[in-house]
């Protein structure tokens, strides 16, 4: 367990425009098996965490896997609203 300081009761961490996005996810490089999910949620701030929902149910952070957006032209690490 742990403190950051933009995640309290009423803040949470800029996103970016990459939340919402369906991506293909592989592990290991290994690029001939990929799963495919959405991203739920992609920090543009501390603590700089990505989350992804499988479509088979299962949650993965970004640390853990390879991801590239299925619509490139949607995808982006901007923040939402710039």
């Amino acid at each position: 367990m742990g403190c950051v300081n933009s995640i309290r009761h009423d803040r949470y961490p800029k996103q970016t425009t990459w939340v919402g996005q369906r991506v293909a996810v592989c592990f290991f490089y290994d690029t001939e098996h990929t799963v495919l999910g959405k991203v739920v949620r992609d920090d543009d701030e501390d603590p700089y965490e990505t989350i992804i929902r499988l479509d088979d149910g299962r949650f993965v952070r970004g640390t853990e896997c390879q991801f590239r957006p299925l619509n490139p032209n949607k995808a982006g690490r901007r923040s939402k609203g710039n």
